[in-house]
């Protein structure tokens, strides 16, 4: 081809809207929580408004899965919980010994709340009650189970104390529903579908948590912060429940395209009513809490959207 024709198809190129060409794999979570509609919103976006990508939210484990799933390429984009995104960028805590460097963030999301749901007539009514008694802990490498850890340790109880069981969310409601267990662990955006759906079935409570127990919880976990659950969030919550809360961040790969995670970020953050009007959780999804609460590095794709909005990013988001 002469000269200025590679020139000139250079040029037009470089004119042209993105098209990237490509499926996108979004891990979310289980069916009962709110990874899954709020990864089946992102995918909507995406289809929408960036030509040329396509992508399709996955059901996984959630958060300590969906950062090796990201790492190893297996998806590309990934929600999970800041404490498990930062333990696996630096190497610290679960991911001790096997730090995952290329873990990025585009954005924190919404905050998750740790939900200790019982049953109305149940015996629980403090964290200290749950000793003696069945208790799901969340799934498997979920992030609910690494919170539900942490917040028990730090106020002196441990697995010994009591009968975990590891049940996703759908399956920790029909164990409290059925009796099967005493009280479950959710921590997720509220309100979600499988407590709602528990809530309609038989009467349930929320338990809190004291001020010493959120004290506690945050020395351990300097990422969880104090969080009300509003009265009427579920049926038979008649006042606002106090417990903690941590931001959900969605994670990609450093080796995502620049372009790319500069679209996606913009579309999340330009197009956010049609991802509240999927979830309501997505209220929180703006850049403020995002630059506020995200506690890795940005993507330099993403690091673009915010400079170019001038938002202030800290230090510890830059790569």
């Amino acid at each position: 081809m002469p000269r200025f024709k590679l020139t000139l198809a250079a040029s037009l190129l470089a004119l042209a809207p993105a098209a990237f060409g490509q499926q996108l794999s979004i891990a979310t979570g289980g069916t009962g929580g709110t990874y899954y509609p709020y990864g089946g919103g992102l995918a909507e976006l995406i289809n929408n408004h960036i030509e040329g990508a396509s992508a399709v939210a996955e059901v996984t484990g959630a958060s300590v899965e969906n950062m090796g799933l990201v790492w190893r390429g297996d998806s590309d984009l990934a929600l999970a919980l800041a404490d498990t995104v930062y333990q696996a960028y630096s190497g610290t805590g679960d991911f001790e010994g096997r730090q995952l460097e290329n873990i990025r963030a585009l954005a924190s999301i919404y905050p998750n709340a740790v939900q200790l749901v019982t049953l109305a007539d149940s015996e629980v009514h403090s964290l200290a009650d749950l000793r003696g008694k069945r208790v799901s802990v969340g799934a498997p490498g979920s992030g609910t189970e690494l919170n539900a850890r942490a917040l028990l340790e730090a106020n002196g109880i441990d697995y010994d104390d009591f009968t975990p069981q590891r049940l996703n969310f759908n399956e920790t409601a029909d164990a409290i529903r059925d009796g099967d267990i005493d009280a479950g662990f959710w921590s997720v955006g509220p309100p979600t579908s499988s407590i709602l759906n528990l809530a309609t079935t038989r009467d349930v409570r929320l338990v809190g948590l004291t001020d010493e127990e959120i004290a506690n919880a945050r020395e351990v976990e300097p990422v969880f912060a104090p969080y009300s659950l509003r009265a009427g969030i579920y049926d038979g919550v008649e006042e606002p429940v106090q417990t903690i809360s941590i931001p959900n961040v969605l994670a990609v790969s450093s080796e995502m395209d620049e372009e790319l995670a500069y679209q996606i970020t913009k579309v999340l953050f330009e197009q956010t009513d049609e991802l509240i009007a999927i979830h309501p959780a997505a209220n929180d999804t703006t850049v403020e809490f995002s630059v506020d609460s995200t506690p890795i590095a940005f993507h330099p794709g993403a690091l673009r959207y915010y400079e170019e909005v001038g938002a202030e990013v800290a230090e510890h988001q830059r790569p």
